[in-house]
Protein backbone atom coordinates (compact mmCIF):
# COMPACT_ATOMS: atom_id res chain seq x y z
CA UNK A 1 0.00 0.00 0.00
CA UNK A 2 1.20 3.48 -0.86
CA UNK A 3 0.37 6.13 1.60
CA UNK A 4 -0.12 9.45 1.43
CA UNK A 5 2.49 11.83 2.55
CA UNK A 6 1.38 15.04 2.00
CA UNK A 7 -1.86 14.40 4.27
CA UNK A 8 -2.62 15.53 7.53
CA UNK A 9 -2.96 12.38 9.21
CA UNK A 10 0.26 10.46 10.18
CA UNK A 11 2.04 8.05 8.43
CA UNK A 12 1.84 5.16 11.46
CA UNK A 13 -2.39 6.14 11.81
CA UNK A 14 -2.26 5.58 7.72
CA UNK A 15 -1.08 2.23 8.72
CA UNK A 16 -3.36 1.51 11.58
CA UNK A 17 -6.23 2.05 9.38
CA UNK A 18 -5.61 -0.04 7.07
CA UNK A 19 -4.21 -3.04 9.18
CA UNK A 20 -7.62 -2.01 11.28
CA UNK A 21 -9.30 -2.87 7.43
CA UNK A 22 -7.94 -5.97 6.72
CA UNK A 23 -8.72 -7.15 10.02
CA UNK A 24 -12.82 -5.66 9.37
CA UNK A 25 -12.69 -7.20 6.11
CA UNK A 26 -11.68 -10.67 7.00
CA UNK A 27 -7.95 -10.10 5.12
CA UNK A 28 -6.36 -11.19 8.43
CA UNK A 29 -8.25 -13.23 10.80
CA UNK A 30 -8.26 -14.25 14.35
CA UNK A 31 -5.14 -15.71 15.53
CA UNK A 32 -3.24 -14.44 12.39
CA UNK A 33 0.06 -13.68 12.55
CA UNK A 34 1.22 -10.57 10.88
CA UNK A 35 4.32 -10.19 8.52
CA UNK A 36 7.44 -8.64 10.64
CA UNK A 37 8.18 -5.20 11.13
CA UNK A 38 10.55 -5.53 8.59
CA UNK A 39 8.03 -6.86 6.03
CA UNK A 40 5.53 -4.11 6.88
CA UNK A 41 7.95 -1.43 6.56
CA UNK A 42 8.99 -2.63 3.34
CA UNK A 43 5.25 -3.10 2.23
CA UNK A 44 4.32 0.06 3.17
CA UNK A 45 7.51 1.91 2.55
CA UNK A 46 7.82 3.65 5.78
CA UNK A 47 10.67 2.96 8.69
CA UNK A 48 10.39 0.60 11.49
CA UNK A 49 9.73 2.86 14.15
CA UNK A 50 6.24 3.90 11.93
CA UNK A 51 5.37 0.01 11.92
CA UNK A 52 6.11 -0.36 15.71
CA UNK A 53 3.76 2.70 16.57
CA UNK A 54 1.08 1.25 14.27
CA UNK A 55 1.52 -1.91 16.20
CA UNK A 56 1.53 -0.64 19.98
CA UNK A 57 -1.46 1.06 18.67
CA UNK A 58 -3.13 -1.85 17.30
CA UNK A 59 -2.55 -4.08 20.63
CA UNK A 60 -3.41 -1.28 23.03
CA UNK A 61 -7.20 -0.87 21.26
CA UNK A 62 -7.03 -4.87 21.26
CA UNK A 63 -7.07 -5.34 17.82
CA UNK A 64 -3.22 -7.48 17.72
CA UNK A 65 -0.85 -9.48 21.04
CA UNK A 66 2.74 -9.23 20.55
CA UNK A 67 4.14 -12.20 21.39
CA UNK A 68 8.05 -12.38 22.40
CA UNK A 69 10.03 -14.06 20.07
CA UNK A 70 6.61 -15.23 17.89
CA UNK A 71 5.61 -12.35 16.14
CA UNK A 72 2.57 -10.07 15.92
CA UNK A 73 -0.96 -12.03 15.84
CA UNK A 74 -4.96 -11.19 15.30
CA UNK A 75 -7.26 -11.11 18.68
CA UNK A 76 -10.43 -12.73 18.56
CA UNK A 77 -13.24 -10.36 17.51
CA UNK A 78 -14.16 -8.61 20.75
CA UNK A 79 -17.63 -9.51 22.58
CA UNK A 80 -20.46 -7.31 22.04
CA UNK A 81 -23.05 -6.92 24.73
CA UNK A 82 -26.16 -4.80 24.99
CA UNK A 83 -26.51 -2.57 27.88
CA UNK A 84 -30.17 -2.60 27.55
CA UNK A 85 -31.73 -6.07 27.94
CA UNK A 86 -35.43 -5.35 28.06
CA UNK A 87 -36.52 -8.83 26.80
CA UNK A 88 -34.38 -10.37 29.93
CA UNK A 89 -30.91 -11.22 30.46
CA UNK A 90 -29.11 -12.27 27.70
CA UNK A 91 -26.30 -15.20 28.84
CA UNK A 92 -22.82 -15.21 27.98
CA UNK A 93 -23.17 -17.86 26.32
CA UNK A 94 -26.17 -17.06 23.98
CA UNK A 95 -24.36 -13.88 23.24
CA UNK A 96 -20.82 -16.17 21.95
CA UNK A 97 -23.47 -18.14 19.99
CA UNK A 98 -25.10 -14.75 18.60
CA UNK A 99 -21.45 -13.95 17.26
CA UNK A 100 -20.45 -17.48 16.27
CA UNK A 101 -18.19 -18.00 19.29
CA UNK A 102 -17.59 -20.76 21.01
CA UNK A 103 -18.25 -19.76 24.40
CA UNK A 104 -16.00 -21.17 27.43
CA UNK A 105 -15.89 -21.45 31.12
CA UNK A 106 -13.17 -22.21 33.32
CA UNK A 107 -14.17 -22.92 37.18
CA UNK A 108 -11.83 -21.08 39.73
CA UNK A 109 -13.72 -21.50 42.85
CA UNK A 110 -16.87 -23.29 43.75
CA UNK A 111 -17.72 -23.28 47.58
CA UNK A 112 -19.58 -22.05 50.73
CA UNK A 113 -18.69 -18.45 51.65
CA UNK A 114 -20.15 -16.48 54.63
CA UNK A 115 -23.27 -13.47 54.22
CA UNK A 116 -22.05 -10.50 53.90
CA UNK A 117 -24.01 -6.86 54.68
CA UNK A 118 -24.86 -6.66 51.21
CA UNK A 119 -26.00 -10.06 50.58
CA UNK A 120 -27.99 -10.00 53.65
CA UNK A 121 -29.60 -7.39 53.15
CA UNK A 122 -30.54 -8.33 49.46
CA UNK A 123 -31.45 -12.13 50.33
CA UNK A 124 -33.56 -11.04 53.89
CA UNK A 125 -31.75 -12.49 57.41
CA UNK A 126 -32.42 -16.29 57.01
CA UNK A 127 -30.04 -16.41 54.15
CA UNK A 128 -26.39 -17.17 56.57
CA UNK A 129 -24.69 -18.55 54.11
CA UNK A 130 -23.87 -17.94 50.39
CA UNK A 131 -22.49 -20.82 46.95
CA UNK A 132 -19.63 -19.02 45.35
CA UNK A 133 -19.29 -19.80 41.77
CA UNK A 134 -16.16 -18.16 40.37
CA UNK A 135 -15.17 -18.73 36.89
CA UNK A 136 -13.37 -17.45 33.77
CA UNK A 137 -14.99 -17.17 30.72
CA UNK A 138 -13.68 -17.48 27.48
CA UNK A 139 -15.00 -17.07 24.02
CA UNK A 140 -12.92 -19.25 21.74
CA UNK A 141 -10.69 -19.80 23.74
CA UNK A 142 -9.68 -16.59 24.79
CA UNK A 143 -10.24 -15.13 28.26
CA UNK A 144 -12.81 -12.47 28.13
CA UNK A 145 -14.22 -12.05 31.34
CA UNK A 146 -13.73 -12.99 35.41
CA UNK A 147 -17.28 -13.79 36.77
CA UNK A 148 -17.74 -14.13 40.53
CA UNK A 149 -21.53 -15.56 40.93
CA UNK A 150 -23.05 -15.53 44.86
CA UNK A 151 -26.45 -17.42 45.29
CA UNK A 152 -28.45 -18.24 48.73
CA UNK A 153 -26.97 -21.55 49.83
CA UNK A 154 -30.36 -23.18 50.62
CA UNK A 155 -31.80 -23.21 47.36
CA UNK A 156 -28.74 -23.11 45.23
CA UNK A 157 -26.29 -25.26 47.32
CA UNK A 158 -26.96 -28.28 44.11
CA UNK A 159 -24.66 -25.71 42.46
CA UNK A 160 -21.88 -26.69 44.03
CA UNK A 161 -22.03 -31.01 43.13
CA UNK A 162 -22.21 -29.80 39.72
CA UNK A 163 -19.11 -29.52 37.11
CA UNK A 164 -19.94 -26.02 35.58
CA UNK A 165 -16.90 -25.97 33.32
CA UNK A 166 -18.42 -25.04 29.49
CA UNK A 167 -21.84 -24.44 31.38
CA UNK A 168 -24.60 -21.58 31.04
CA UNK A 169 -25.23 -21.03 34.82
CA UNK A 170 -28.41 -19.38 33.29
CA UNK A 171 -29.52 -22.29 31.41
CA UNK A 172 -28.39 -24.70 34.71
CA UNK A 173 -30.97 -22.32 36.95
CA UNK A 174 -33.65 -22.48 34.40
CA UNK A 175 -33.67 -26.31 34.06
CA UNK A 176 -32.86 -26.96 37.92
CA UNK A 177 -35.72 -24.38 39.48
CA UNK A 178 -38.57 -23.23 39.26
CA UNK A 179 -37.26 -19.85 37.36
CA UNK A 180 -38.05 -19.33 33.79
CA UNK A 181 -36.65 -16.11 33.10
CA UNK A 182 -34.43 -13.74 34.82
CA UNK A 183 -34.06 -9.73 34.69
CA UNK A 184 -30.59 -7.84 35.79
CA UNK A 185 -31.03 -5.29 38.27
CA UNK A 186 -28.76 -2.22 39.72
CA UNK A 187 -26.57 -2.86 37.53
CA UNK A 188 -23.20 -0.45 37.14
CA UNK A 189 -20.17 -0.10 34.94
CA UNK A 190 -17.07 1.60 36.07
CA UNK A 191 -13.27 0.89 34.81
CA UNK A 192 -10.75 -0.62 37.00
CA UNK A 193 -6.96 -2.00 36.39
CA UNK A 194 -6.25 -5.78 36.92
CA UNK A 195 -5.08 -6.53 39.73
CA UNK A 196 -2.06 -9.52 38.90
CA UNK A 197 -4.29 -12.09 40.14
CA UNK A 198 -7.00 -10.87 37.40
CA UNK A 199 -4.21 -10.12 35.05
CA UNK A 200 -2.61 -13.66 35.19
CA UNK A 201 -6.09 -15.77 34.97
CA UNK A 202 -7.06 -13.47 32.20
CA UNK A 203 -3.57 -13.46 30.36
CA UNK A 204 -3.46 -10.15 30.47
CA UNK A 205 -0.73 -7.40 31.82
CA UNK A 206 -1.21 -6.16 35.35
CA UNK A 207 -2.10 -2.64 35.32
CA UNK A 208 -4.66 -3.16 31.90
CA UNK A 209 -8.27 -1.70 31.97
CA UNK A 210 -10.95 -3.92 33.08
CA UNK A 211 -14.51 -3.08 33.34
CA UNK A 212 -16.10 -3.72 36.52
CA UNK A 213 -20.10 -4.60 36.27
CA UNK A 214 -22.42 -4.88 39.65
CA UNK A 215 -25.26 -6.56 39.33
CA UNK A 216 -28.24 -8.45 40.67
CA UNK A 217 -30.02 -11.21 38.70
CA UNK A 218 -33.90 -11.49 39.30
CA UNK A 219 -36.29 -13.72 38.53
CA UNK A 220 -39.96 -13.17 37.18
CA UNK A 221 -40.98 -12.28 40.30
CA UNK A 222 -38.46 -10.24 41.08
CA UNK A 223 -37.02 -11.99 43.62
CA UNK A 224 -32.73 -11.66 44.02
CA UNK A 225 -31.48 -14.96 42.80
CA UNK A 226 -28.04 -14.11 42.13
CA UNK A 227 -25.57 -11.39 43.02
CA UNK A 228 -22.99 -10.79 40.37
CA UNK A 229 -19.65 -9.11 40.06
CA UNK A 230 -17.85 -9.27 36.55
CA UNK A 231 -14.49 -7.92 35.11
CA UNK A 232 -15.02 -8.05 31.50
CA UNK A 233 -11.55 -7.12 29.65
CA UNK A 234 -11.28 -3.85 28.38
CA UNK A 235 -9.88 -4.98 24.89
CA UNK A 236 -11.37 -7.83 24.74
CA UNK A 237 -15.18 -5.96 25.30
CA UNK A 238 -17.11 -4.20 23.63
CA UNK A 239 -20.73 -2.88 24.68
CA UNK A 240 -24.05 -2.08 22.64
CA UNK A 241 -25.52 1.78 24.05
CA UNK A 242 -28.75 0.97 21.70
Amino acid sequence: MKLNERSLTPLYQQVLEDIKAQISSGTYQSGDKLPSEAELSAMYSVSRVTIRRAIEELSSEGYLTSRQGKGTFVNTRKMTRKLRQVSGVVSFTDACAAMGMQPGARVITACSSPVDIESRGLFGRDCSQLVNITRVRTADGVPVMWEENYLPFGPYSFLLDMDLTDTSLCKVLTERTECESFKSKFHTIEVVSATVQLAKALEISAGDALFFEHAVLVDQQDRPVCLITRYPVGARFVYDLD
